[in-house]
């Protein structure tokens, strides 16, 4: 009988049920904002308006991927994937800043558009968008404090895609309500028709700087990237408290899935020690490193110094 041997993605049902829980709620919030930010964008002809209304559904795009993601992974991946699904979490990471860029050149475009052809804001429109931007703010705030507080308790991709999402969202919204009450209150200068589209660009540094913070610190991990300096000077620590144990180091890989950390350790020891002496000191080492490195798995792997061309036997000749 085979046994296969599999690992969560560092996060029990508990921990899975509160973010779908977290991420349902952001997405609820996102679309019943949405709808009437499309309402104000059409009564008021205001870009700012409408390059947040197209903004926010890509948003909700990006978010209900977030939340089917962490369905997935809530079912687990046992007998497929034997290192978790923490892979397709940075990858709806990555899509999420993704997204993030392609609301940047709608904006971006329709912005220019407008400053090329500038147009008169309907009041009442304007006034119903106001409203909306308070409480959008408010909303958005909201949300991006709970997820941050969320992904400090329980760091993840997404949970670290979703709270800067939400930042930039409060900013962003902040910035179209400071737009919409300063075209109304200046409406009397010519100059102020070009407020509303110079918003617009504002909009356009958010999701830049956003956007391109998730998919930079994302796609390390999904290309394998060695633990950072701070996490393998814990390593180094650790194995030089074990220094007489082993009788040497013959190499440490490391690589985060998703919240996980995967760490493989090759080390030598005495030939003369019994496999049971040799275990013990592995489960030490391993029990050790895992306490100290939130969400890591570690894998202490006996080694044989490498053999070099001049010990390998002969191949027969013929």
């Amino acid at each position: 009988m085979s046994h296969a041997v599999s690992f969560d993605d560092g996060g029990g049902p508990d921990s899975y049920a509160k973010k779908q829980r977290t991420v349902l709620t952001s997405l609820i919030i996102d679309f019943v904002l949405w709808i009437p930010d499309i309402v104000a964008a059409s009564l008021s002809g205001s870009i700012v308006l409408f390059a947040d209304a197209v903004k926010c559904l890509n948003e909700i795009i990006a978010t209900f991927f977030a939340y089917l993601t962490i369905r997935k992974m809530a079912k687990g991946g046992a007998g497929t994937y034997d290192y978790g699904m923490g892979k397709l979490e940075t990858i709806t990471s990555v899509m999420t800043g993704g997204v993030m860029f392609i609301s940047l050149v709608i904006v971006f475009l329709v912005a220019l558009y407008r400053v090329a052809v500038p147009a008169e804001l309907v009041h009442e429109g304007v006034y119903l968008g106001i409203v909306l931007m308070v409480i959008g703010v408010c909303m958005n705030s909201w949300l991006w404090l709970k997820n941050f507080r969320f992904n400090k308790r329980e760091p993840s991709p997404i949970m670290d895609s979703q709270w800067r999402l939400f930042r930039a969202k409060a900013f962003s919204d902040f910035s179209v309500l400071v737009a919409l009450i300063a075209s109304m209150e200046l409406s009397a200068y010519s100059w102020s028709l070009y407020i509303d589209p110079l918003a617009s660009f504002v909009i356009a540094g958010f999701l830049l700087f956003s956007g391109y913070r998730v998919i930079t610190s994302s796609l390390p991990d999904l290309l394998d990237k060695t633990l950072d300096e701070e996490l393998q000077m814990v390593i180094v620590r650790h194995l030089a408290t074990f220094f007489n144990d082993y009788t040497a180091l013959h190499g440490v890989r490391s690589r985060r899935s998703g919240s996980n950390v995967y760490i493989e350790i090759f080390l030598e020891f005495d030939s003369e020690r019994k496999m049971g002496e040799v275990q013990a000191i592995i489960n030490r080492i391993k029990i050790s490193l895992e306490s100290h490195i939130p969400k890591s798995s570690v894998s202490v792997v006996p080694t044989s110094p490498s053999l070099s061309d001049e010990t390998l036997p002969p191949l027969p000749e013929g």
